[in-house]
């Protein structure tokens, strides 16, 4: 246990805040994609990757309804799995990213079918959901605060996509719309439940460790990526150029 005193609530947040630092837009991809560096092949392998984490945000989110006992929680979280999966003639953002592989040159089909998804990139995405599984309510719940810098990414693309990459469709760029106002309210949530929650000095820094993991998990996708699409080195390229990589053997 740690006999130091806990951080002020003020400075829990500046310290929660300050691992922005350490967010995926500071990759080199994320920074090649932005700086209009990025050949189309480098973009559809991100869009389709990222579709199987786009995928999984509503298990995970269900997996923190299951363990939540907080009726009044599970009402506010729940607006999550909804904006992924639509609800009420919404699309959500699920169809939205399905829209965005198609304005890059993907077909549906092939997104769909996971069939680009990196093993790296399964793997990471994987250990967050059974992260959320497995953790606290609470836990699971505040590692969703890389939301925190997700504005900012969103912003990103919208302002140098369309002038680096013309040949992206327009109508591709919607989800990034969505999320602009959608993250900004599930950062208060989640923010609010992490003040909250966190209390000791030991409660805090094991906090800090859950939102790294988070970052860890984001970080390792995009190193993945580099690998097969900047590096031309994907899984097993020494020995075929099939991938012959896994589909989901264990969770589709």
């Amino acid at each position: 246990m740690s006999n130091r005193e806990p951080m002020s609530r003020s400075e829990f947040e500046q310290a929660l805040r300050a691992k922005g630092d350490l967010y995926h837009i500071h990759h080199p991809y994320h920074v090649a994609m932005y700086a209009g560096h990025s050949t189309p092949e480098q973009i559809r392998g991100w869009v389709a990757n990222r579709f199987y984490y786009q995928v999984n945000i509503p298990l995970k989110d269900a997996a923190i309804l299951a363990n939540c006992p907080h009726r009044d929680v599970r009402r506010q979280w729940l607006q999550r799995i909804m904006d992924h999966d639509g609800y009420d003639g919404a699309v959500g953002g699920i169809e939205a990213w399905l829209q965005l592989g198609e304005a890059v040159g993907l077909t549906r089909e092939e997104i769909l079918s996971h069939e680009h998804v990196l093993p790296g990139v399964r793997f990471a995405v994987d250990a967050y959901v059974n992260f959320a599984r497995r953790a606290t309510w609470q836990e699971a719940a505040s590692s969703s605060l890389t939301e925190l810098f997700a504005p900012h990414i969103h912003q990103s693309r919208l302002d140098t996509w369309p002038t680096h990459y013309p040949w992206i469709k327009a109508e591709g760029y919607q989800y990034f719309r969505n999320r602009l106002t959608e993250a900004r309210r599930d950062v208060e949530h989640g923010l609010q439940i992490t003040l909250d929650h966190y209390t000791t000095r030991e409660q805090q820094e094991r906090m800090l460790e859950v939102l790294q993991f988070k970052l860890d998990v984001l970080w390792s996708m995009l190193d993945a990526m580099t690998m097969a699409y900047e590096l031309e080195r994907p899984p097993y390229h020494t020995v075929t150029q099939e991938k012959i990589y896994h589909r989901g053997l264990f969770n589709d």
